[in-house]
């Protein structure tokens, strides 16, 4: 196995040391899309949030600050991330207003309609089972609540090389909304928008609405 594919695991499914390592990545990465996808959703206070895929909790942060004294849930895969995670919204956690998961995107821990809005930020490549991660989504969340799916451009994607097939599924902005149908939202609730990146790529937001 190259480095690269050793790479396109770890971002699928971060563990051991290397994953850690990859959490340091993230967070650097993720920070722009993070404030795209959080900007994009229109959160305020009181909004109950939902994260899919936290990795180092950034996002999190982010939301709970601005819907405070909300809560806001993550959920995701990786113990590795949970511990950044945790270690970044200690404070949050402790005063009740963060929760945090550990387990799979197709069986989330929340009631039905208990969620305003939901986030996923470099994740969709990931679901090898779409149309039930949105299922879930479309369960949990409220009537007329909203989800944001930040990734970045098919065509931006192909460049890097840790994006293979066996890790990633690449989307560009019919593939997103198609994706987004399939799961269940209608068609006339999604809107894409593409967003400029450093270095000439290209980032979308898609935003479906219940």
């Amino acid at each position: 196995m190259t480095a690269w594919a050793m790479l396109g695991r770890q971002l699928r499914h971060p563990t051991g040391w290397t994953g850690r390592v990859v959490g340091h990545l993230m967070r650097r990465i993720n920070a722009g899309p993070n404030r795209l996808a959080i900007d994009a959703l229109r959160l305020a206070p009181g909004d109950t949030v939902l994260e899919l895929g936290f990795g180092p909790g950034h996002g999190i942060a982010l939301a709970a600050a601005r819907v405070a004294p909300a809560v806001v849930h993550g959920i995701d895969q990786s113990a590795v991330m949970m511990a950044h995670a945790r270690r970044r919204n200690r404070r949050d956690i402790a005063a009740g207003r963060v929760h945090l998961h550990l387990g799979r995107f197709t069986a989330l821990p929340l009631a039905t309609a208990s969620v305003d809005k939901v986030l996923a930020v470099n994740v969709a490549y990931f679901w090898s089972e779409p149309g039930a991660v949105l299922g879930e989504v479309r369960r949990v969340l409220r009537p007329h609540g909203v989800m944001a799916v930040y990734v970045t451009d098919a065509d931006a994607m192909r460049r890097w090389p840790f994006a293979e097939a066996e890790t990633h599924r690449l989307f560009d902005a019919n593939g997103l909304r198609a994706l987004m149908i399939a799961g269940g939202f209608a068609a006339d609730g999604i809107a894409i928008r593409a967003v400029p990146l450093p270095g000439g790529m290209t980032g979308l937001v898609g935003l479906a609405r219940r």
